[in-house]
């Protein structure tokens, strides 16, 4: 009997996978599709994203395959530069194709010893005081103590537990795929800029090899949402809005997109639980899906091992649900705002020209890349009002005397940074590094941050701190 079973062998999934082995917990992740995806929907890696691998020592990794952007826009596609003094030492967005990134999670996770069973679909499951049985469609029937639904948007654990998942169908599809043409770039450049005038939802980006990233409206909403558009169907819109089709040709992969909306009302019954598009959909403006599901799995990964290896805190694991849920809910605020933004009705048109007004001020440009980069997020701990100002933050990575904060973090535990060198983790030493080390760049004596990297608490009384500690490390006897 497996630990933890993983439904759904995506970003998320392989990012969850991997946390809970860094905490030696055993995972079987299944995944429905008997190959790797050959498509590339999501393009890059946001902000604290990019912290994320750098946190678990992955980045360099990423970096050999993607290119930094600095350039604004982010924001229903308002042209701005990018905002100066980022609280971040990673101020980029790195594009990074999604099927690139899945090879290099899928990587990192065989390298802790992450079991993948390709081409099994899972079709029921029944859950009990002792664990969950999994039931795929061979027949099989598989036991492990949790069930972690990541099997995207249209996801069989969310349906089999009965979880509802309410919101917008989708109103507007888009059709997205790779493909060469024949037209010159300058050809390309011209329609497309004009096109884009009015229609934010068209486009054409050279991938390199002759090969196109092609975007553009559709005709209506499909009925049956699961079958690829056609080349033809392709050629016919983009002659619709540019007036060519530009010669499209060799398709490497066609898909379809809508601006659906939903997300689940739980994510968590019992032992089974939901992270990422099985918890939330919405359309891709802003780049912020895989993103959004990769920062789920990256909060989940180490309370669902404390559970269980048996020393969470009482409500560990149900503050995923608490920080999570209403992270996803702004997302989905923000894209249903941006793809009102990118209507072509006059009034659409008449916001988005005084939005381009607004985000001209730096503040109103700052607020809203944060936004769409995680950056602002902030989890809510419910402490005093007068709180420190980074608890519930993540902490960018910052310089040490003796290396970097992140260069610390790759094997997934609790740390206290303590430049007071009189603090103490004593009875938690199996759970959080204590590192006595200062930093220019870090104003505050010392802070304990969870392995995720949110600050748990920042101060110098030691008192404070057992309390911080015994909250989310559990009791001191146990470690």
């Amino acid at each position: 009997m497996a630990d933890v079973i993983i439904a759904g062998g995506g970003p998320t999934g392989l990012m969850l996978a991997a946390e809970l082995r860094l905490q030696g917990v055993d995972v079987l992740i299944l995944e429905k599709e008997t190959e790797p995806t050959k498509q590339s929907r999501a393009q890059g890696l946001h902000v604290r994203s990019i912290e994320v691998m750098d946190q678990r020592g992955l980045l360099e990794r990423f970096n050999e395959h993607g290119q930094r952007i600095t350039a604004g826009g982010f924001f229903a596609g308002l042209a701005k530069e990018w905002p100066e003094r980022m609280d971040t030492a990673h101020s980029y967005v790195l594009a990074v194709p999604q099927q690139i990134t899945e090879r290099l999670l899928a990587e990192h996770a065989a390298e802790l010893g992450v079991e993948v069973l390709r081409g099994r679909e899972v079709v029921g499951l029944d859950q009990d005081d002792d664990g969950v049985t999994v039931e795929l469609a061979d027949g099989t029937r598989l036991r492990s103590r949790y069930l972690v639904g990541c099997d995207g948007g249209r996801s069989a654990v969310r349906k089999l537990l009965g979880v509802d998942f309410p919101g917008e169908p989708s109103r507007v599809e888009t059709l997205l795929g790779e493909m060469e043409m024949t037209a010159s770039p300058e050809e390309l450049a011209q329609v497309v800029a004009e096109v884009r005038k009015t229609h934010m939802r068209f486009g054409a980006m050279p991938l390199g090899d002759g090969v196109y990233r092609v975007i553009v409206p559709a005709d209506g909403v499909a009925e049956d949402r699961t079958a690829p558009p056609t080349l033809e169907d392709f050629r016919k819109q983009l002659r619709a809005f540019g007036g060519t089709d530009f010669g499209v040709h060799s398709p490497r992969w066609l898909s379809r997109f809508g601006d659906a909306t939903r997300l689940a009302e739980r994510y968590r019954v019992g032992r089974v639980l939901l992270a990422g598009d099985a918890a939330h959909i919405h359309p891709p403006t802003g780049g912020q899906g895989l993103n959004l599901g990769v920062q789920d799995a990256f909060n989940l990964g180490w309370k669902l091992a404390a559970e269980v290896t048996g020393w969470a805190p009482d409500g560990l694991l149900d503050t995923y649900e608490a920080e999570r849920h209403p992270v996803a809910a702004e997302v989905l605020d923000n894209t249903r705002a941006q793809m009102q933004l990118m209507s072509v009705e006059p009034g659409a048109q008449a916001v988005r020209r005084l939005m381009a007004e607004l985000i001209d001020y730096e503040q109103v440009n700052r607020h809203l890349i944060e936004k769409i980069t995680g950056i602002g997020v902030r989890y809510d701990f419910g402490t005093a009002p007068d709180s420190h100002e980074l608890l519930g933050r993540r902490l960018r990575d910052v310089g040490l005397k003796r290396g970097r904060l992140f260069e610390l973090m790759h094997g997934g535990r609790g740390l206290l940074l303590d430049q007071t060198g009189r603090l103490s983790a004593e009875g938690w030493e199996g759970r959080v590094d204590h590192v006595v080390d200062v930093s220019e760049e870090l104003d505050v004596p010392a802070v304990l941050l969870r392995p995720d990297g949110h600050v748990a608490w920042a101060g110098d009384e030691q008192g404070e701190l057992a309390v911080a500690l015994r909250r989310w490390f559990g009791d001191a006897a146990a470690a």
